[in-house]
């Protein structure tokens, strides 16, 4: 049986059209997260240049030396460096017992926050500080530029979005208003041959509430369509690949996707990825939407807060003492 199954592509232009465009967007939207969870955005506003100049960011990290990278290893709130071949997701339901750690190296921010702000304060997990390299003049202002552009590009799709699920078109404001993102930089290895096993990213379903990932050009993300199978995700100059995340999933009662993914290590050159992954306030309760219930539909995730649930994925998948044997190295 031969599967035709492929990304839908959203243009997001009509946005500008006031309610008429907002609800194409959102029907658009609907029948894309209900099917394939997974879509490629176009038209989203966000300069090649900005994007270009991100990638570009990344590379600079990465060239950088191991006892610079080591300086800013990963804490506690999971920001910083994480050392290639850590870690994969084990909480997944594709998780694979026989995957190897996965074949990248990454740095990781969260939101950007001053010494005086409640969560720096509080020491919350996952509201602390982020880790940032001493010797890249100009790195974290432009991370922060990107971040700060893509949450504004996020935040402009959640009425859509709210529509899609026939909720009001404010529903989400509250809840992104302070959005609790983390943005990724990762670095995938040229290989010779790939192995079993080894994966540049194992198969996962992503944690957050959606994802946006700058498309490079360079292969190596594949989607599981419905009938079981990895496709290729086809490459479309300057868009975005979008993804729902297990939050999404959870809030919608399953009515919206969270689709497998995985990463292959590439055969012909480096590879970096820049996905930057949308979450809610910390103190956001993700329970079942009223239009993803009934009484045929009773709601299948328990509520809770998206700092329990985050707290939980980290700890599980992710645990920054695992790279505690570097720590001498960075001092």
């Amino acid at each position: 049986m031969v599967d035709d199954w492929t990304l839908p592509v959203i243009d997001l232009a009509p946005l500008a059209q006031g309610a008429e465009g907002r609800a194409q967007v959102a029907a658009d939207l609907r029948a894309a997260f209900e099917d394939a969870g997974f879509l490629i955005l176009i038209n989203h506003g966000v300069s090649p240049e900005l994007i270009e100049r991100t990638f570009a960011e990344a590379k600079r990290f990465h060239a950088q030396s191991m006892e610079a990278k080591h300086a800013v290893l990963m804490n506690e709130h999971n920001n910083g460096y994480m050392a290639l071949s850590r870690y994969n997701v084990h909480t997944s339901r594709v998780s694979e017992d026989a995957a190897k750690p996965d074949l990248n190296e990454a740095f990781f921010i969260k939101r950007e926050r001053p010494a005086d702000d409640p969560m720096i304060v509080e020491n919350r997990r996952f509201g602390g500080r982020n880790e940032w390299p001493a010797d890249l003049p100009g790195f974290r202002e432009a991370v922060l530029d990107y971040t700060d552009t893509v949450d504004a590009l996020a935040r402009r799709m959640l009425p859509a979005l709210a529509e899609a699920l026939d909720m009001p078109d404010d529903f989400f404001d509250a809840a992104f208003a302070e959005s609790q993102f983390s943005f990724r930089m990762s670095h995938y290895p040229k290989v010779a041959a790939r192995e079993d096993g080894q994966y540049g990213i194992a198969p996962h379903t992503d944690a957050n509430f959606l994802t946006f990932l700058a498309q490079s050009g360079v292969p190596g993300l594949q989607v599981r369509s419905p009938a079981g199978n990895w496709r290729d995700v086809p490459f479309v100059e300057n868009s975005f690949v979008v993804n729902s995340g297990d939050m999404l999933h959870r809030w919608t009662n399953g009515r919206f996707k969270s689709t497998p993914h995985r990463a292959l290590p590439p055969l012909d050159g480096e590879r970096y990825a820049i996905p930057y992954f949308l979450g809610p306030h910390l103190d956001t309760t993700i329970a079942c939407l009223p239009t993803c219930q009934g009484p045929d539909n009773p709601p299948r995730f328990p509520p809770l807060t998206y700092a329990d649930y985050m707290a939980w994925w980290y700890d599980a998948n992710y645990p920054h003492e695992e790279q505690g044997d570097l720590v001498d190295a960075a001092e």
